[in-house]
């Protein structure tokens, strides 16, 4: 292996189960990760990969709230994130969500309507913007930014339902909530969400049980379902962000499922031989939607080529491609990626280049890692 394409292995004092990118920066590579302790107080990790040293930098923040179940972080504005967490009162489980803003040494002003450039700065510690609750649901699971430039509505998941806020001038301000279909009487529990970052970002997907509603914010009704996706619980899913309709999912059937929104009764592609225990996280890459990573509790990483549902799909661009040329761009398994010890409950591509991404497992082992070479120069060239 090439020493530049070696991995780099960060481990957190503490389990932890949750990370995202920080998706407003795209000048560094960065990935805020949550700690999960119920003896000792949680951390959030800032963690930065340097790609011409080949190198991690690291800063810690204190989360007194609670063990920090899900992060999210803002599409416009690189200092802010959201922590959905949990602990115990009075023998009492209690959730929360609160939105944090990193400061940086300098004491500059980090309004969002500076421009300010945070991969030039230190930042020493983070602030509580506000919190983010709602009367109907007692306990939040998640939040997720809508993804679309100055917008600022969050949708927080949590009992059977998921509620739509507006963060403008950072004070929550609720809009509406949707109720999840419900199974026997019983409303169905959401394990995750996500905004459809096309047309506008209007509709949000929810994947609940086995099923999948996906809600439109204009009419506040089901825009689709997808009705029985795995044969057993829906881990995670993600849309492709460069191609309408087209979405992945993955669950405890240990598949990774491709679907288009428009045909719903089967999936287009189906990954069945990658996993062998529950698949926790699936990503699209933001900027080559052809590269899809999977992780899941079997300790593997595992990157896929599926260029034929992609909006690049080489091979069938041009009729009088040589065979050879065709072959090497045919889908296929790119790596896996065996680092990890523990489970692996998150992947995430970086925000600012394409070819890295970073995987974390419930030990605390983030491992940051790159698209080879050959597969990077054959996508380009």
């Amino acid at each position: 292996m090439d020493v530049e394409d070696a991995p780099l292995i960060y481990g957190l004092e503490l389990p932890a189960r949750c990370m995202c990118s920080q998706s407003a920066e795209c000048n560094v590579t960065r990935f805020i990760v949550g700690t999960q302790s119920l003896k000792q107080e949680n951390q959030i990790h800032l963690v930065e990969f340097d790609d011409e040293n080949n190198q991690l930098e690291k800063t810690v923040f204190a989360h007194s709230s609670g063990e920090i179940w899900h992060l999210s972080s803002s599409f416009n504005n690189p200092l802010l994130f959201s922590t959905c967490y949990s602990n115990y009162k009075d023998g009492e489980l209690v959730t929360g969500c609160k939105i944090h803003r990193m400061v940086s040494d300098s004491k500059q002003e980090t309004s969002e309507n500076d421009e300010f450039d945070s991969g030039a700065e230190n930042f020493e510690s983070i602030d509580e913007v506000c919190t983010v609750a709602s009367s109907e649901i007692n306990h939040i699971s998640s939040l997720q930014w809508k993804p679309v430039e100055d917008d600022h509505q969050v949708i927080i998941l949590g009992d059977g339902k998921l509620h739509l806020f507006d963060l403008e001038e950072e004070k929550p301000n609720s809009l509406f909530s949707f109720m999840l279909p419900e199974k026997k009487g019983h409303p169905l529990v959401a394990t995750c969400g996500k905004w459809n970052p096309h047309h506008g970002a209007k509709q949000f997907a929810v994947a609940a049980g086995q099923n999948i509603t996906s809600f439109d914010m204009r009419s506040k009704s089901p825009a689709f379902q997808l009705n029985n996706c795995h044969g057993q619980m829906i881990r995670d899913l993600d849309f492709n962000p460069n191609k309408q309709y087209h979405l992945a999912t993955c669950g405890d059937d240990c598949l990774v499922k491709f679907w288009d929104t428009r045909e719903p009764s089967a999936p287009i592609s189906v990954l069945e031989d990658d996993h062998s225990h529950w698949v926790w996280g699936v990503r699209f890459n933001p900027f080559h939607d052809q590269l899809v990573l999977s992780c899941g509790s079997d300790s593997r990483v595992v990157l896929h080529n599926k260029a034929s549902i992609s909006s690049e799909p080489f091979g069938h661009l041009v009729e009088d491609e040589e065979d050879e040329e065709t072959e090497k761009r045919k889908d296929g398994l790119i790596a896996v990626y065996e680092e990890h010890e523990d489970s692996v409950y998150a992947v995430e591509w970086s925000a600012a280049d394409p070819w890295s991404f970073a995987s974390l497992s419930y030990d605390g082992r983030i491992v940051i890692n790159k698209v080879p070479k050959n597969v990077k120069f054959e996508i380009l060239l």
